[in-house]
């Protein structure tokens, strides 16, 4: 999951500010505390020691999302278990570089509804990273690189379906499991395959992680996420001899200095808009006045349309004002990922989950939104499916250092993604 989280102790502002809302009380509210299913409730208990196995099997295979070897890896773990969980596995390539597998198992019931399941199996971090970041169990935590986004997603998945194997269940027209491999770098390879996917299922639950005990008190589900889009300013100058003759040369790197410092804070006086300056690329050369030099900027958009005020304030922005004369300032921006907006049937979904934790007499809260991005955006996209994300494990650190699971999250989540598959067969 893309996020917007700080690697210290401080909640990122749109979480604390969104738990807040939850915490007060201000929640969906599902119905009434039922006896939970004692069976599977014991079966979840069980279960947990094989989650924990199959965590440290996948974040032993170090799988950034440039990391063919290990993404390869990952593919094969995932598609053997899904091939003895019953279902028939087939492998799609990614559009675009790296073009990693994704991989696809589906499954023919007896019920009438049709519902997928995705996550991701790429992780944030570079090749290597086990040496400094090793998995390890510590009290209620285990840690590795990915463990929480979104290895535990995969482990939640694959293990709640095994539990329904074991039962026997079969109360579904279609069951479908998605992973990509590029969810991390934006999904801009495998986000119309899911798309089009979902749009063939009546919901789509997604296993992206959910808050430790460090940022909530309670576990939750989501029901919004932010759109992504990137900006791009490029700056042309004049090169020179630095020493010799750089009355002559045009610095773009100046330039580019001057014009990020102006739009610095034009995200904040656009609502639904979150900007950073997050890049900047220029010559190598160290005794050359520099010609050209290029910024990213990383974009979250939180309401729908907010994307067309903030481009059209950033041009007039950067129109307004140049530092170095003779230099050419180019703006490109770029829409990627969706964004994820539950709406009524993702909040029924929501609805049903908190009442099955209640059989387990635990809270669930529900994020209305958090500033990451989620391949959730591309599943709701038409509006086809009923969206529910965050159904993986509670954890914390995703994208920084030290990412942990908490083990007390394990049998909740199985509980919980087995109860909504069998309500769900229901209906």
């Amino acid at each position: 999951m893309v996020h917007a989280q700080d690697t210290g102790d401080k909640l990122p502002s749109l979480w604390r500010k969104a738990l807040a809302i939850a915490a007060t009380g201000l929640m969906l509210g599902g119905p009434a505390m039922a006896a939970p299913d004692a069976a599977l409730q014991a079966a979840a208990q069980k279960e947990q020691a094989a989650v924990i196995e199959s965590l440290r099997q996948m974040v032993l295979i170090e799988s950034g999302s440039t990391d063919l070897e290990g993404l390869a890896a990952m593919a094969r773990l995932i598609e053997t278990r899904l091939q003895a969980l019953g279902f028939k596995t087939e492998r799609h390539k990614g559009t675009t570089a790296p073009g990693a597998d994704i991989v696809v198992g589906t499954m023919k019931g007896t019920g009438k509804r049709s519902v997928m399941l995705q996550a991701h199996m790429d992780t944030v971090y570079e090749k290597g990273i086990l040496k400094t970041q090793p998995w390890k169990i510590d009290g209620n935590r285990v840690y590795g690189p990915g463990i929480a986004d979104d290895k535990g997603g995969i482990s939640v998945m694959l293990h709640g379906l095994k539990l329904l194997q074991d039962r026997g269940w079969k109360d579904f027209a279609t069951l479908t499991v998605l992973v990509n491999a590029d969810e991390e770098i934006g999904s801009l390879g495998s986000g119309e395959l899911i798309s089009r996917l979902a749009d063939q299922h009546d919901v789509v639950l997604s296993f992206e992680p959910n808050g430790a005990k460090a940022v909530s008190p309670h576990e939750f589900v989501l029901l919004g996420a932010a759109g992504t889009a990137r900006a791009t300013l490029t700056v042309k100058g004049r090169a020179s001899h630095s020493g010799a003759a750089p009355e002559m040369g045009r610095n773009a790197i100046l330039e580019i200095s001057h014009q990020m410092i102006q739009t610095r804070d034009i995200g904040k006086t656009v609502p639904g808009i979150i900007h950073n300056w997050t890049n900047v690329i220029s010559n190598k050369a160290t005794n050359q006045i520099p010609e050209l030099a290029t910024a990213i900027g990383d974009v979250r958009i939180t309401v729908p349309g907010a994307e067309k005020t903030f481009e059209s304030s950033m041009r007039a922005r950067l129109a307004a004002s140049k530092l170095i004369p003779d230099t050419e300032t180019l703006f490109e921006f770029e829409l990627r990922r969706p964004a994820f907006l539950a709406g009524p049937k993702g909040a029924a979904l929501a609805r049903r989950a908190q009442a099955i934790y209640k059989e387990l007499d635990r809270e669930l809260l529900t994020l209305p939104m958090t500033g990451g991005g989620t391949d959730a955006g591309y599943a709701g996209r038409s509006g086809k499916a009923a969206v529910l994300e965050s159904m993986g494990l509670a954890g914390y650190g995703y994208h920084a250092r030290d990412e942990y699971i908490e083990i007390d999250s394990i049998v909740p989540r199985l509980y919980l993604t087995a109860r909504m598959l069998i309500e769900l067969g229901k209906d």
